[in-house]
């Protein structure tokens, strides 16, 4: 059975409004969520990078997926959106705060460092306004090589009519160059009501211009690669990894020393 992501549900301050869109994703049979901090610099003015709230503080008891028994998993995503290179600073320590961590190219420069440079998860695609560069193929495939996905969210199509429009052509246009590899459909919505099932998403996807198995993974498997991605990136190259081992009660070991020690001394 797929395991269901929608890692995308945009950060609110009012407590009870971020609950109600966790517990619809997982009435609508969403495993993991991803509560998202969208960060836009300004050149202007030097602006601190937001820290991210911890889960308990934002929502009191994790509500049991739809399906499931189990609860639902929170994480904590970062997206940069960057109009310029100072925008964005790989060695960041506020970036290791966060699970996952995205940027929001605006000019094609950008993109191209996005998906050659950049030591990121996600790379989200404007859905609000008509992109003002083409995609090509040689930076898409690179940064599929890396193992970065593309994000596309739905929630702006369901808003407006004219984002609607913008959404479809912006869609299309990235499947043209990427065949719908690496893709990723998440909501991005700012309310419980913008969310949609599995389902419809995969249904949405096909209008998006994916096929009928890479819209199924775009909410499922390609997600879990996203979370695989973001661990390597927090280790060497994934390929040093540490974990805490339980040591033995130290009375255990005592014990068995004086049991062998009885044992030695026992008459033959």
């Amino acid at each position: 059975m797929a395991v269901f992501m929608d890692l995308n549900l945009v950060f609110s301050a009012d407590r009870s409004h971020l609950q109600s869109m966790i517990e619809t994703a997982a009435h609508l049979g969403f495993s993991t969520v991803a509560v998202n901090y969208v960060f836009e610099p300004s050149t202007k003015k030097k602006q601190e990078i937001p820290s991210p709230v911890p889960i308990s503080e934002l929502i009191g008891q994790l509500p049991v997926v739809q399906g499931r028994s189990r609860p639902i998993r929170v994480l904590n995503r970062l997206t940069v959106v960057i109009s310029d290179v100072s925008h964005f600073r790989p060695t960041a320590p506020e970036y290791r705060c966060f699970d996952l961590l995205a940027v929001q190219p605006t000019t094609e420069k950008l993109f191209h460092a996005a998906c050659m440079l950049y030591d990121i998860d996600i790379i989200c695609i404007t859905v609000t306004e008509k992109l003002p560069f083409f995609f090509k193929r040689a930076p898409i495939y690179g940064a599929i090589d890396r193992g970065l996905v593309f994000e596309i969210s739905y929630a702006a199509a369901i808003r407006d009519s004219t984002m609607r429009r913008y959404t479809i052509a912006n869609a299309l246009c990235l499947m043209e160059s990427c065949k719908g590899k690496n893709v990723i459909l998440s909501s991005a919505a700012v309310k419980a009501l913008e969310l949609r099932g599995p389902y419809d998403i995969t249904n949405l996807g096909q209008l998006f211009g994916l096929s009928d198995s890479d819209s199924k993974e775009s909410v499922s498997w390609t997600c879990r690669s996203v979370l695989l991605h973001a661990e390597t990136r927090k280790t060497a190259s994934g390929v040093l990894h540490t974990m805490k081992i339980q040591q033995e009660a130290p009375q255990d070991s005592a014990a068995d020393g004086d049991a062998s020690a009885a044992k030695r001394s026992k008459p033959t």
